[in-house]
């Protein structure tokens, strides 16, 4: 019995696509993971933990409508003018609306200089659909 007829058998075919469709999924999450994305509960520990910053990439006008409280609003149209106001010596989070519109900033940030910058994976509405608290104060 030659490989080949060996992995066609009735048993093993369901064996050979589990292990596919298994490295298949983990090719999906590593890749995920790999968007420097961090979860709300990770970002709230670099804020507390590491004094991290939040730069808020959004409309001024969504930015109004209610955002993290202490975030920098720095829209994202301004990000390559107004990256030398924000600090080099702390992490920064950058928050979207959605998450993926953040990963353009991100990226402008580091080649500003910024070795340790992140985005909010889900963005604001992560944030608030995990009932975390917003404000509208400036």
């Amino acid at each position: 019995m030659d490989f080949v007829q060996f992995l066609m058998g009735q048993n093993n075919i369901f064996i050979l696509a589990v292990a596919v469709v298994s490295g298949v999924m983990l090719l999906m999450a590593t890749r995920k993971g790999s968007s420097g994305g961090v979860s709300t509960a990770e970002a709230i520990q670099m804020i507390n933990q590491r004094q991290a910053v939040w730069v808020d990439i959004r409309t001024i006008e969504q930015f109004q409508a209610g955002h993290i409280a202490q975030a920098r609003s720095v829209p994202a149209g301004d990000i390559e003018k107004k990256a030398a106001s924000l600090p080099k010596n702390k992490p920064l989070v950058v928050v979207g609306q959605i998450g993926r519109d953040a990963n353009k900033a991100v990226a402008a940030l580091r080649t500003a200089g910024f070795a340790d910058v992140v985005a909010l994976d889900g963005g604001m509405k992560a944030w608030s659909d995990a009932g975390l608290p917003v404000t509208q104060r400036a």
